[in-house]
């Protein structure tokens, strides 16, 4: 049997049977009705069988309370006496007798006043006895020593659902472990309540979840006994929402005595004591109070049958909710607009699967939705191919359906067709992944009017190395509007106009806010999409850390939730930091994949990826062989984004490799995009100054303010002058900017490009750079030695109790610290370090 949460109680448990067995002890668990006291129960039982200790068991049952010993009976333990002192002490004699033996009670509450005085008179004197007496009771515990059992905690509740019913979207079990407030019975319980449309599909469950027979039983029996004007009152509270406020609260004074609602007395907000009281109120009420109630407080969509004016207008709320970045709420709205509009069903049904795939994270609610569908339509094709391209990464299969659909669009150049503009906007995330551009050029080309977004999305993300400075400036314009931007969805796409461009630190507030929004329950795959923006614009400023916390974490969501297509700039952004910093294991674990891919962006990620891994490893003329896969020497190829970030690498490659003539036609080629960025306007004249080893030109670029915003590309300036200065015999120049780029490579961990600058410090005659003093904390010497030792991640964190996260990324900043690229290397590392070079804090 698997508990969820109740380790330290299970541990407990252990102890007390062992305990019971060498001596003797009582023990009652108390705790609210479903919270789990029967299957702790079972728990101990199999434990104390385990050990050999007899087990002899029974439940007190409410219908034979007033009988007499009808629980000794029930165990088959004499009661055949004149008096209740005689029993007990034949009842005490019996158990000894069979010692060791541990009784269990469960629902003591329920058991006989004569059962429970002998088994009290017993419990006082079992002590050396072998006997053990183990209880489980709601209320108090009859004298007996108590153990409170706490409800489960959320991540537990979430791990139960998840192993009991694995096809639910993860936000169906977010609202279910929030409505069961860890109580184990409502967890298994209410998904049994629902049917199978509101199990699988998110935004399709009431606002009051339906009650299961048990958990009716268990939470409505003080309910049921209360006035009807109190009860009355409660179904108001119950169908008003969460923290109501009554105009008149008097008749609440009897629900309050017994614990099932609270007051606030400044407010006058009255809130359940548990969500389930309050489903209990909803569920003992009829059909007809509850659409009266609803009438009353003005929930039409509740209180009458279908309305296509309803329908219209819910349908409009959800619109108006996408657009304010509550995507959840929206999915509610249309769900209840298609059962309330049988003609625009479809529609409804299919804007609720796109908005479960393309925003909420809710994948697995999909297909319940769109199967459900019967007419073919663009909204209906969207979704479908939204599906296919973030659920399975199927980027061929998206871009047939998606074409498909557009086709069926009944005005396809209304520019101001919302449907539309987001199949556009899918259209264009599939050409980047595939590299076919043309229908996304058509498509935006017959757009009128045309959207300013996608206009400058058609040039600055699709083929930014021809832009211009024109639309350069109506992005800048864009931008400068973000602050005001509430919808993430838009946001995401500004962002993603501006990355090639280097606009991203003019994004950063307004991705904070969506990444912000996300990880509170707004829009996940958004929130994806700005933490691998962020860490893009983190890598450029030297943040790398930084970076790849947001990478890892985009990373865990895309698994969470099963977005394919969504985790490649992820994987692309952590393997870009593994070469900058000479993890090859990482680099060829994250890259594997992305060589399947002819061209596109997987194409030129893995590209960029190998070219700097190259670099750092000296082999340039491999560098130089997926510089040119990405685009040819001497031109940025059209539509290929990458080239604009490896005009460096393009150049240090062939300069390397004697291909002097190529260096120079590609530094040449990077005067096209100086105008786009400061930061390109430095990357190009250091790739000039390297193709002519133009040491002036050097100086010149290296003299200028602000480089230190660009750390990596500043060190590497850095390191090819030293080198030209260095082949001119001028050692005391030389060994500076060497030394300036060897301590800026340490700070960012490029372990391999701090190494090159070494190598060159001491070829220049200068004395090497002395080894920084390592600082570890005891903690970090632990991960540290346990990860020499063999151990993986999930066994360090078992140990030194630290999620295997936490414990890997204390290991990825540690590795720069020891001067190592792989677990393989920290058992020299350690031993080389010595306890006396450690600083331990």
């Amino acid at each position: 049997m698997t508990l969820f949460g109740r380790a330290e109680e299970i541990g407990l448990l252990h102890r007390f049977v062992e305990e019971a067995a060498d001596g003797g002890r009582a023990l009652v668990v108390r705790g609210e009705p479903g919270v789990g006291k029967t299957a702790l129960l079972d728990e101990a039982a199999a434990h104390a069988e385990a050990r050999g200790v007899a087990v002899r068991r029974v439940a007190g049952a409410e219908f034979s309370a007033t009988e007499d010993f009808a629980a000794l009976t029930r165990l088959g333990l004499p009661v055949a006496s004149s008096s209740r002192l005689a029993v007990a002490h034949g009842v005490l004699t019996a158990l000894a007798e069979a010692a060791p033996v541990l009784l269990i009670v469960d629902d003591l509450q329920w058991i006989d006043r004569a059962s429970a005085q002998v088994l009290a008179f017993v419990a006082r004197r079992i002590a050396d006895s072998g006997i053990g007496i183990l209880g489980a009771a709601r209320f108090d515990g009859g004298g007996f020593p108590t153990v409170d059992l706490s409800p489960i905690d959320q991540r537990s509740a979430i791990s139960l659902l998840k192993y009991h019913f694995p096809a639910m979207p993860e936000r169906v079990r977010r609202r279910l472990a929030e409505e069961s407030e860890g109580n184990p019975l409502a967890l298994l319980e209410l998904p049994t309540a629902l049917t199978p449309w509101q199990r699988t599909t998110v935004g399709a469950l009431p606002d009051v979840l339906p009650l299961s027979r048990r958990l009716r039983d268990a939470f409505s029996s003080r309910v049921i006994g209360l006035p009807a004007a109190t009860r009355s009152l409660l179904l108001v509270a119950a169908l008003s929402g969460d923290n109501a406020v009554l105009a008149d609260t008097t008749g609440l004074a009897p629900a309050e005595r017994l614990g099932l609602v609270r007051i606030d007395e400044t407010t006058g907000q009255l809130s359940f004591s548990h969500p389930l009281i309050r489903a209990a109120v909803v569920e003992l009420a009829s059909e007809v109070e509850r659409r009266e109630v609803h009438r009353r407080l003005g929930h039409l969509t509740e209180a009458a049958g279908p309305d296509e004016r309803m329908a219209r207008l819910l349908g409009e709320s959800a619109h108006t909710k996408v657009r304010r970045g509550s995507p959840v709420d929206a999915i509610g709205d249309l769900l209840r607009a298609a059962d309330l509009s049988p003609t625009t069903r479809d529609t409804r049904l299919a804007e609720a699967a796109y908005l479960s795939t393309a925003v909420t994270g809710d994948l697995d609610s999909a297909p319940h939705l769109l199967a459900q569908t019967t007419e073919s339509s663009l909204t209906v094709g969207l979704a479908r191919a939204s599906q296919s391209l973030h659920h399975f990464g199927d980027v061929a299969a998206a871009r047939r359906l998606l074409t498909a659909a557009l086709k069926q669009a009944p005005d396809p150049t209304d520019g101001t067709d919302r449907t539309l503009l987001e199949a556009i906007c899918h259209l264009a995330q599939i050409s980047a992944f595939d590299g076919q551009w043309s229908h996304f050029h058509e498509a935006v080309g017959r757009l009128c009017p045309r959207p300013e977004l996608l206009a400058i999305i058609e040039s600055t993300y699709a083929d930014p190395a021809r832009c211009g400075t024109a639309m350069l400036d109506r992005l800048d314009t864009v931008l400068a509007g973000l602050s005001r931007a509430v919808n993430p969805a838009r946001i995401v796409r500004v962002a993603i106009a501006a990355t090639y461009v280097d606009r991203l630190p003019a994004c950063r507030t307004a991705l904070r806010r969506v990444v912000s929004h996300g990880r509170d329950g707004g829009p996940v795959a958004s929130a994806i999409e700005a933490m691998f923006l962020l860490g893009q614009d983190a890598f450029r400023a030297g943040q790398w850390d930084e970076a790849r916390s947001l990478a890892e974490e985009g990373l865990d969501l895309c698994a969470r939730h099963g977005y394919q297509l969504l985790a490649w700039p992820g994987r692309f952004l952590d393997a870009l930091i593994a070469a900058a910093r000479g993890d090859r294991d990482r680099v060829e674990a994250r890259i594997r994949r992305m060589d399947d891919w002819a061209g596109g962006l997987a194409h030129q990620y893995a590209c960029h990826v190998r070219v700097l891994d190259a670099l750092g490893r000296r082999e340039f003329e491999a560098a130089y062989r997926f510089g040119t896969a990405i685009t040819p020497t001497g031109r940025l190829a059209s539509h290929a984004p990458h080239a604009l970030w490896t005009i460096l690498d393009l150049v240090e490659a062939a300069v390397r490799t004697g291909r002097h003539a190529e260096a120079l036609a590609h530094a040449a080629s990077g005067q096209e995009i100086r105008a786009v960025s400061a930061r390109f306007e430095f990357v190009g004249r250091v790739a000039t100054a390297l193709a002519g080893r133009d040491d002036a030109m050097f100086a010149e670029v290296l003299a200028a303010d602000g480089l230190d915003r660009w750390p990596f590309e500043l060190a590497r300036a850095e390191l090819y002058h030293g080198e030209i200065l260095r082949r001119q015999r001028k050692p005391g120049p030389a060994g500076a900017r060497l030394t300036a780029a060897a301590e800026r490579f340490e700070r960012l961990g490029a372990l391999p490009w701090a190494a090159r600058a070494r190598t060159e410090l001491r070829a220049a005659g200068t004395r090497a750079l002395p080894p920084k003093a390592v600082v570890l904390t005891s903690q970090q010497r632990e991960i540290v030695t346990l990860a020499a030792a063999g151990l993986t991640n999930k066994q360090i964190g078992a140990q030194l109790y630290l999620s295997p996260r936490t414990v890997g990324a204390h290991l990825y900043q540690l590795f720069p610290k020891l001067g190592v690229t792989t677990r393989a290397a920290l058992r020299d590392a350690l031993t080389t370090l010595g306890e006396g070079d450690a600083t331990v804090i």
